[in-house]
């Protein structure tokens, strides 16, 4: 009897036990605790802030978001059967008519002068600066970008090949230099036509393909680079040289570049009679943050498999969000200065030797190596390491 009056003593006592465990549970704060974690590491965005600044961020955020974007409103114009015969044609138009991702016809002015667009570059601020045949424009004390004469121009009497460096992890000091007005590009070099290149595979994607062209953005492929510079006088790509290999190297106050086994581009030049034109971009690598990759961690092995599996290669980095400093996917607010160089000029070759494709190679590094030494204790003070060439 004494056993049983034991035995349920206990159990009341666990019973209540667990019952005051579940109350402090059910009425424990933990909304409190989560926004004091979330306030001590998350430097959220203050309530009060210029209509300019908030534009300029909207700007980079659609631009991140573009692809799911024109994604799921292609999706939702499919849900309407009326459409299905327009979405039809543009089916066929995309995949067996349209030549704009390989002929560069398709850009549109007015497009790449749209206000975003400057909204989008003033973010950074981002701009272009000249090396040498130009006078540099210095920043003024707001960071904004004021341009001086200018000492010489691009002649737009023959094609000309931009090589962009670094890659980084997107390459946004590219897109606003060469496929918007934002910079003023056209002004700068009248008569010349710029296109950005891309990877063939974002011309797939309904409605961004579109958004692309109309930025004169166009595809990488031999065939499309080599249409561009047959039309005539004037007619320009840029390459982002280092590509998908380089992002891998894309971390804050570094320039690693991959450029010495990239000989493509230079026999693309020569065979085309082309001037090669180096752009170095400072502060490319600086808006987002990656995990560290080294050659040898697990992280960069797995990155490699990547790449040799799919054909590109997934950072693993982060930067800043719509509602925060320090959380996100939105790249960081820091400055980008794409440094155009002197042209090179180049002598027409339709079969060009490995020497002479050498000899173009080593001009170029020296006038990319020239335009870092000249001006990286203006725009990369805070450089952990000097320009390398990693490969």
């Amino acid at each position: 009897m004494s056993l049983r009056r034991l035995s349920n003593a206990s159990r009341s006592l666990s019973a209540n036990s667990l019952k005051d465990r579940l109350n402090m549970l059910t009425t424990a704060p933990i909304v409190p605790k989560v926004a004091t974690a979330l306030q001590a590491n998350i430097d959220f965005v203050p309530a009060r802030i210029p209509r300019k600044r908030r534009l300029q961020t909207l700007a980079v955020a659609l631009w991140s978001i573009a692809i799911p974007i024109c994604a799921t409103l292609f999706l939702y114009l499919c849900s309407f059967p009326p459409l299905w015969p327009l979405i039809l044609v543009y089916h066929v138009w995309v995949n067996y008519i349209d030549n704009g991702p390989e002929n560069g016809t398709r850009s549109s002015q007015w497009f790449r002068s749209l206000k975003m667009w400057t909204y989008f570059a003033d973010y950074y601020p981002a701009s272009y600066g000249f090396h040498r045949t130009f006078i540099f424009a210095w920043l003024t004390a707001l960071l904004s970008i004021a341009f001086s004469r200018r000492e010489a121009d691009l002649p737009p009497d023959r094609p000309y090949v931009f090589g962009y460096h670094p890659h980084g992890i997107i390459g946004m000091g590219a897109l606003a230099t060469f496929a918007t007005e934002a910079t003023g590009f056209s002004t700068a070099f009248p008569g010349i036509r710029p296109h950005l290149l891309t990877l063939a595979s974002n011309f797939h994607i309904p409605l961004y393909r579109d958004m692309l062209l109309a930025m004169g953005i166009c595809s990488v492929s031999k065939r499309s680079c080599s249409t561009i510079l047959r039309a005539g006088p004037g007619s320009a790509i840029t390459i982002v040289v280092g590509g998908a290999t380089e992002s891998l190297s894309a971390h804050p106050g570094t320039a690693d570049l991959t450029l010495r086994r990239r000989l493509g581009f230079i026999k693309l030049a020569i065979r085309h009679g082309a001037d090669l034109v180096p752009v170095f971009s400072f502060g490319e690598n600086d808006i987002y943050e990656q995990m560290p990759n080294e050659p040898g961690t697990t992280i960069y092995k797995l990155q490699q498999k990547f790449k040799s599996v799919f054909g590109f290669t997934l950072p693993l980095f982060h930067g800043r969000g719509l509602l925060n400093y320090n959380l996100g996917l939105m790249p960081y607010r820091r400055q980008i200065v794409p440094v155009i160089g002197r042209p090179i000029p180049v002598i027409r070759s339709e079969n060009p030797t490995l020497e002479e494709v050498m000899s173009v190679q080593k001009l170029y590094i020296e006038e990319l190596e020239r335009i870092w030494n000249t001006y990286k204790d203006v725009f990369a003070k805070q450089r952990t390491r000097e320009l390398t060439l990693i490969a």
